[in-house]
């Protein structure tokens, strides 16, 4: 008999959940729990397939590929593993693989050739997630699990990476704010993807500030 929607739902976080069991810190179920709020949220006033919104933004880091020495086939293998392990169509199953492929900040520094709302929605809800004070907090959660400086101002951020050469960035956390976190807001796809952004970005502005000062010892 197929499932009905809150059947599957609940499977998919038991799974995500149990999945993530010791994951580092900025990329836990926490982290899902916040992007499916999140996507939630924008998709109320959306209107995109809640089914697929729902799927995509529990299963979005299922294996993130900064994990998986690279890999960026494996977070949408599981995805699919899992889905059709629970019976669901085929069609479900490739559109949530293709928002999962297509999501990442890194991905958008190739070439793109998957679109839907669905993603607009799902990738809003997860960079919202990398700005603003929990944004903050996870870069330097991040930063810290891979020993990486805090700032050094000899090391100028590069703005003009290629995706492998930001896939293979070890620069200090304060340049991950210039090269990915403040180009953010301007990427963001739907009404209220931008709307909840633009705050963010401001109080991320402000912290960079107050960094600098103490920095100097001047605050």
């Amino acid at each position: 008999m197929q499932m009905d929607f809150d059947s599957i739902k609940e499977k998919t976080i038991c799974f995500v959940q149990d999945t993530l069991k010791g994951a580092e810190a900025g990329h836990d179920w926490f982290h899902i729990e916040r992007v499916y709020k999140t996507a939630l949220s924008i998709n109320a006033k959306e209107n995109g397939d809640l089914l697929i919104v729902t799927l995509a933004a529990l299963l979005h880091d299922i294996a993130d590929s900064k994990f998986n020495n690279g890999d960026e086939e494996i977070g949408p293998k599981i995805a699919g593993d899992f889905l059709r392990s629970i019976a669901l169509p085929d069609h479900i199953i490739l559109q949530v693989q293709q928002i999962i492929k297509n999501l990442s900040y890194k991905a958008s520094l190739g070439k793109i050739e998957f679109f839907s709302k669905e993603l607009d929605i799902v990738q809003d809800a997860d960079r919202l997630d990398a700005i603003g004070a929990i944004g903050i907090a996870r870069a330097f959660t991040y930063g810290g699990f891979k020993n990486r400086t805090l700032y050094d101002p000899e090391i100028q951020p590069d703005l003009n990476m290629s995706k492998e050469e930001y896939k293979n960035s070890a620069a200090p956390t304060i340049n991950h704010f210039y090269e990915k976190l403040l180009r953010l807001k301007e990427l963001m796809k739907t009404g209220t993807g931008k709307e909840l952004a633009a705050q963010r970005h401001q109080f991320m502005l402000h912290y960079l500030d107050q960094f600098y000062a103490e920095w100097e010892g001047i605050s």
